[in-house]
């Protein structure tokens, strides 16, 4: 990967944690307000896409492993988070 590319991997990857995380605190902070299990699993949903491009970028940037490995960890996440927020969208 030439460095362009991996330092902008990087500054994105820094945006996705700090955009994630808000979105994902306020989330939370509604839920201990109101106690709506809607809110609660939207912010569980957006934490784990948050953590998934976190995931990815550690295996990406950190770990000696296929890069391949990488966009398979961060699909999971998004996969799983993104079932997360449909559930809270039908949850009472």
């Amino acid at each position: 990967m030439t460095p362009n590319v991996a330092t902008t991997l990087v500054v994105l990857k820094t945006l996705a944690l700090l955009l994630g995380g808000s979105i994902t605190y306020h989330a939370f902070k509604a839920y201990r307000r109101t106690r709506s299990p809607a809110l609660r699993a939207l912010a569980i949903g957006f934490g784990v896409v948050t953590l998934g491009a976190i995931f990815g970028g550690v295996v990406d940037q950190l770990l000696p492993l296929d890069p391949n490995l990488a966009l398979v960890v961060e699909s999971l996440f998004t996969t799983v988070g993104f079932g997360i927020i449909l559930y809270s969208l039908y949850v009472d």
